[in-house]
């Protein structure tokens, strides 16, 4: 059974063409996510039972982070439905909408009474029954942002002054919001994607290395102004040093995959993640993995992001190949995000990087971000959705 559905030509305009039925989409994209979130929902119950059975705040039951986690799924795979039956160009449209709320969010974040405070860190928005993490949603938006941004302005992208300053200067205020929550790897993160995207798009080669010279500069400036942050760096190149204080989370996430070795110690027979190793089941999910489903279970996770990544770039070849310029850098966007955090999650489970509050995307524990992530994920599918049906209109 076929319908018809609107997609777009080489120059985004609407046009009604057979679609082919709607099984015809990117499987291994979507089973790849699907298996991930699985196994994350899998682990996050694991990692989590200790701790939920001795807090007063959890009502001491053990699956009370699994029935959240549970609730977030649904919640976030409803949202990426909807999101996979709205056209690619509502989204073009809606970028610059939703980039201003979300940069309104972070601002609300910092106002007092309104933000919650964890840890010393005001990233969360208090609604009752969830909290909101902006960060999170800012990511997807900058994504969606400098997409627009680079398609509007692609004549002028290798002008500083057209081009690259007015972008510079709304990731400058973005990136001074992240400082004061503090959220420094939301930043790296974002600041990355968005300067990914500007490179695809088509800013001047010459211009890309200054920037890249001067974001590693700021980044340095900004370790080296703050003790906190220092104290992660050095931390991290010598965690032994002091297993007990700044290289406590490192040390014991390193004894969890020293312990996992091939095969793991089976699933629900961590021992690390009894009180020893902090955020078992958000930042330190992998190394829960890594102890309980050893080495293989560490690749199958590597696999699957790596053909994530592999698919979200392909199809955004294939988007290119049509001149659908905006569609094609969204992909491209959606996975550099996507496996550049997973890369820096991993290197930090793994005493490669320094420490950083950024959960495992697709599987950590966390509202904002499951749904944040299975949206792009829904976007990319849509992306590929919309090829395949643009393909098939040329070809009827």
């Amino acid at each position: 059974m076929s319908v018809t559905t609107f997609v777009f030509g080489p120059r985004d305009d609407f046009k009604a063409v057979r679609a082919a039925p709607a099984s015809e989409y990117d499987r291994g994209l979507a089973w790849s996510a699907l298996l991930l979130v699985s196994l994350g929902l899998a682990m996050v119950y694991s990692s989590s039972i200790a701790t939920a059975e001795s807090s007063r705040y959890t009502g001491y039951s053990a699956t009370w982070f699994l029935l959240r986690h549970a609730l977030f799924l649904g919640c976030a795979l409803v949202a990426a439905l909807a999101v996979f039956l709205l056209p690619v160009r509502f989204w073009q449209n809606a970028a610059p909408w939703l980039f201003t709320g979300a940069i309104a969010l972070l601002v609300l974040v910092l106002v007092p009474g309104v933000g919650r405070e964890v840890n010393g860190a005001r990233r969360w928005i208090n609604l009752y029954a969830l909290n909101v993490q902006p960060s999170e949603l800012m990511k997807l938006a900058v994504v969606l942002y400098a997409a627009d941004y680079t398609v509007r302005r692609h004549a002028v992208m290798k002008s500083f002054r057209k081009g690259l300053l007015p972008m510079l200067g709304v990731m400058l205020l973005v990136s001074g919001l992240l400082l004061h929550e503090p959220d420094f790897g939301a930043l790296v993160v974002i600041a990355v994607t968005a300067l990914g995207l500007l490179f695809l798009g088509g800013m001047s080669a010459r211009h890309f290395f200054a920037l890249v010279g001067m974001l590693v500069v700021g980044f340095i400036a900004l370790i080296l102004s703050s003790p906190y942050r220092m104290q992660r760096i050095f931390g991290f190149m010598d965690p032994w040093a002091d297993a007990y204080g700044k290289g406590y989370q490192l040390s014991h996430a390193l004894i969890a995959f020293g312990r996992g070795e091939w095969l793991g110690v089976g699933l629900g027979a961590s021992v690390e993640k009894l009180h020893y190793l902090p955020e078992a089941h958000t930042d330190f999910l992998l190394a829960v993995i890594a102890e309980e489903l050893g080495f293989a279970g560490v690749a199958a996770v590597i696999v699957l992001f790596v053909w994530i990544i592999c698919r979200s770039f392909a199809i955004a070849r294939e988007a290119a190949m049509r001149e659908r310029h905006f569609a094609s850098l969204v992909a491209q966007g959606v996975g550099t995000w996507i496996g550049f955090q997973a890369l820096i999650n991993m290197g930090v489970n793994m005493g490669l990087l320094p420490t950083k509050g950024l959960t495992l995307p697709l599987m950590s524990f966390g509202g904002s971000g499951m749904v944040v992530n299975c949206v792009a994920i829904a976007l990319v599918l849509r992306v590929d959705w919309e090829n395949r049906q643009l393909m098939r209109g040329l070809n009827a």
